[in-house]
C-alpha cells in the first residue's frame, strides 16, 4: 500500500514540474483563449487548470496551471514569457509565468509521511492572539484585493473602448479612401492634375 502511495506522489511530482503557474490573467479568459495564446510557443500545451480565488467577489480565476508534455517545454515557455509580450485577445498582458509548486494544486495527493492536523482554537490558548492577527491580516489583503480587482477591469474596460474608437477611425478613412478612389471624384483629381487613372 505504502509503495502505491509512494508511487502516486512521485507521478504527481512529475505533473509538476512539467506545470507552468500564470498570473495576473483577466477573470474574463478562459481555456480557449490561454491556448490560442499559447500556439505562439513551441510547446504543445496538455492541460489548462484555472486557480480560483475564494477571496473575491464570484470567485474570479486570475491565474492558471498549465500543463505541457515536458519538464523542458515548461522551462522554455517561462523563459520566453519574462522575455516577449504575451498577448491575449490581441492585447499583451503583463503577466508573469513560474515554475508551479505543489501547493498550488488543490487535488494533490498526500506526501508520504506528512500529516496535517487541524484543531480549534479557545481565546484562552496561546496561540489565539497570532490565530487572531492572521485573520485580520487575511481580511484586510481581501479588502485590498478587491479593490485593486475593480480598478483592473475599469482599465481593461477603458483600454477596450479606446481600441474600438480607433478600429472604427480607421474603419472610417478607410470607407473614405475607398469612395474617393472608385468614385467621380478621383477622375475629376487625375484630370485636374494631368494624371491618367489606372483601373484594377
Amino acid at each position: 500500500m505504502a509503495s502505491e502511495v509512494d508511487k502516486d506522489y512521485v507521478a504527481f511530482e512529475e505533473k509538476v514540474k512539467r506545470t507552468v503557474y500564470l498570473d495576473n490573467l483577466s477573470p474574463h479568459v478562459d481555456d480557449k483563449h490561454i491556448k490560442s495564446a499559447f500556439s505562439q510557443y513551441h510547446g504543445t500545451l496538455t492541460n489548462v487548470r484555472f486557480i480560483p480565488n475564494y477571496t473575491e467577489p464570484c470567485y474570479n480565476a486570475k491565474c492558471g496551471l498549465l500543463e505541457f508534455e515536458n519538464e523542458e517545454q515548461a522551462k522554455e515557455v517561462i523563459e520566453m514569457v519574462s522575455i516577449f509580450p504575451f498577448m491575449i485577445l490581441g492585447m499583451p498582458r503583463p503577466v508573469r509565468a513560474l515554475p508551479a509548486t505543489p501547493e498550488m494544486f488543490d487535488d494533490h495527493p498526500i506526501k508520504p509521511g506528512k500529516k496535517i492536523q487541524m484543531y480549534w482554537l479557545e481565546p484562552e490558548d496561546s496561540n489565539f492572539e497570532v490565530a487572531q492577527t492572521v485573520k485580520n491580516l487575511t481580511m484586510k489583503h481581501v479588502a485590498q484585493r478587491s479593490f485593486l480587482h475593480e480598478k483592473q477591469l475599469e482599465e481593461e474596460e477603458k483600454l477596450s473602448n479606446q481600441q474600438a474608437e480607433t478600429l472604427k477611425s480607421y474603419q472610417q478613412k478607410y470607407e473614405m479612401i475607398n469612395s474617393v478612389l472608385s468614385g467621380d471624384i478621383a477622375e475629376r483629381l487625375a484630370k485636374h492634375y494631368g494624371k491618367h487613372l489606372t483601373h484594377y
